[in-house]
């Protein structure tokens, strides 16, 4: 049939594309250890008081870095005894951060466990998709240099709007959460697969939750996909570690996170900045 002149450009949902734009920031390294404590309890003393100050330096020089602080946390549980939370602005910053905690000599003493490499990331559901609409109410075809031109102005504007989210100070409270999570993408649930409509008002939902405990929580999440072995990270930060519970638990009753959410481990610790070590690693 041939086509209809002046036809208005198709708008339907399915034309728009799928993915969602994102805006990127603070480069993130969680670092999960254990302490050798039987090699670590046999040094002398004296020994292990300077090694101790020696690396509490560093760490405090760390946690005031103005670029991306570093926050240490002593870990509850076998999965560790200690979690290095890094913000830095790029990946390179995070391997000298990396390469300098490894120089320490009481690195010797602590086994790495886990690791988790991720970017801060702030979703644009709802912004992507009347942008999305805009475009193509105009005629504008995806991936043309117009589309293109439009969305990298959507970008910036989001990105200076959002500096603080982006590259964030690190929270001051007593308590973390980490844990990592996926969408599911299997046969019968598949998050990527739901039109972008729908996954914009399921987010929306779930971020609406989130809100309600703003008071109590700090959250920051980060983008993992192409970095680690998970999709997301989240962090949650408190003063009162039941908060975790209630936030996490009420979400679980969400739409997006009882149908589509995966769950990785969890972590939680208690801060021990560096003016607490030698007393954290007393013996």
């Amino acid at each position: 049939m041939p086509a209809i002149p002046n036809a208005p450009p198709e708008t339907a949902a399915e034309s728009l594309p799928a993915v969602p734009l994102t805006i990127e920031g603070a480069s993130v390294l969680h670092q999960m250890l254990r302490v050798r404590w039987t090699a670590w309890k046999a040094l002398p003393a004296a020994q292990r008081s300077e090694i101790v100050q020696d690396a509490a330096a560093v760490l405090a020089e760390m946690e005031q870095n103005p670029s991306g602080q570093t926050a240490s946390f002593s870990l509850l549980g076998h999965k560790g005894d200690l979690i290095l939370v890094h913000f830095r602005p790029s990946f390179d910053d995070l391997n000298l951060v990396e390469t300098r905690l490894a120089r320490l000599r009481l690195w010797d003493y602590l086994e790495p466990t886990s690791s988790y490499l991720s970017v801060v990331e702030l979703g644009l559901y709802e912004s992507s998709l009347k942008t999305y609409t805009t475009l193509a109410e105009q005629g504008i075809q995806p991936s043309t240099p117009e589309w293109n031109a439009a969305i990298e102005e959507v970008l910036k504007r989001q990105r200076e709007a959002m500096h603080p989210r982006l590259f964030p100070q690190m929270p001051p409270h007593k308590y973390l959460c980490f844990y990592p999570m996926d969408r599911k993408r299997g046969e019968d649930k598949n998050w990527y697969q739901l039109p972008m409509a729908e996954r914009q008002r399921q987010m929306h939902e779930h971020g609406m939750i989130g809100r309600r405990y703003a008071g109590e929580v700090k959250q920051i999440i980060s983008g993992s996909i192409g970095f680690d072995d998970w999709e997301w990270g989240v962090d949650l930060f408190a003063d009162d570690p039941l908060v975790f519970k209630r936030l996490i638990y009420e979400m679980r009753f969400d739409e997006v996170s009882a149908v589509y959410a995966l769950f990785g481990a969890f972590y939680v610790g208690i801060r021990r900045p560096a003016s607490e070590w030698a007393a954290w690693l007393a013996v």
